[in-house]
């Protein structure tokens, strides 16, 4: 990774980027707090890492103005930012440009990615998929519906069964297959929220029928993702009454609020969410690299 203290700002400067370090946890989680729902994911990373590199696996910068910290951008596969003022969203992507290294996606609220996109198309060429419109919804309650007493937390060695389903899903969300590659990357991810138990799922007679994972969680609100449901069993109310149990065992086992964000074309999970009681609180985008 590049070695931002070669490239940061003067910090006699007005307003400058730093990579930030352990010593920055505070103020990074104080930041993200000023809006929970959307900044579920950086709050993640910086909890899961305490901002040491060696953990985190990527780079998280900080932009300061008058000494404050007051943006973030989270920068490895996924660049993702967060607080992200007008002036740090264009030094990110100076920053990002020198760097001349494409991640797989630029993900987050939409008034900061699409900006950001649309000064780095040029540099880095058309996206394989770009989602302007992604609704993000948020619950702070138990669903008010029915709960579905077949949804339950999936056991570690319960991973090739659930695997399946799993590339199933992603294969539907983007298009293409995560073992393409044969890395093994995607499947040590999912056995890892397995771990976490952060995986929950209706299987029957050895077949997973729905299924949800929490991909990201801070101490106020996680982020479910992967929500599927087996295609012989859709459009028959199966995923509102399986996400009204998921809802109500994160909410009690993961973060009291739970967020996820939708495609806007898809309205039979949209219209799944409302049901359940998920609430539009904002916008995300997500570009495709």
């Amino acid at each position: 990774m590049e070695n931002m203290t070669e490239v940061a700002e003067p910090q006699t400067q007005t307003s400058y980027i730093r990579l930030l370090g352990p010593a920055d946890f505070e103020k990074a989680c104080a930041l993200t707090d000023l809006d929970v729902n959307s900044n579920v994911f950086i709050r993640h990373r910086i909890m899961a890492s305490g901002l040491d590199s060696r953990w985190l696996g990527a780079e998280m910068w900080g932009w300061f103005e008058a000494g404050n910290l007051t943006s973030l951008l989270h920068v490895g596969t996924n660049v993702v930012p967060a607080m992200a003022t007008p002036a740090a969203m264009e030094a990110f992507v100076e920053r990002l440009i020198i760097r001349r290294t494409k991640p797989s996606s630029l993900v987050g609220p939409s008034h900061m990615v699409l900006p950001m996109w649309e000064a780095l198309e040029p540099h880095w060429g058309q996206a394989r998929s770009v989602r302007p419109s992604q609704p993000l919804m948020t619950i702070r309650f138990d669903s008010d519906l029915e709960l579905d007493r077949r949804v339950r937390q999936v056991r570690p060695d319960e991973i090739d069964l659930y695997y399946p389903a799993c590339v199933a899903m992603f294969k539907e969300e983007l298009g293409f297959d995560p073992d393409a590659e044969n890395t093994g990357g995607y499947r040590a991810r999912i056995v890892q929220l397995l771990e976490q138990g952060w995986a929950w799922a209706i299987i029957d007679n050895g077949r997973v029928l729905f299924k949800a994972e929490v991909g990201a969680a801070g101490p106020r609100a996680c982020q479910i993702q992967g929500v599927w449901v087996a295609p012989g069993y859709r459009n028959h109310g199966v995923a509102t009454f399986a996400m009204a149990s998921v809802v109500r065992q994160v909410r009690r086992e993961v973060a009291p609020v739970v967020t996820l964000y939708v495609n806007d074309h898809n309205l039979a999970a949209r219209e799944v969410y409302e049901r359940v009681g998920f609430k539009q609180t904002g916008t995300f985008a997500s570009v495709l690299i």
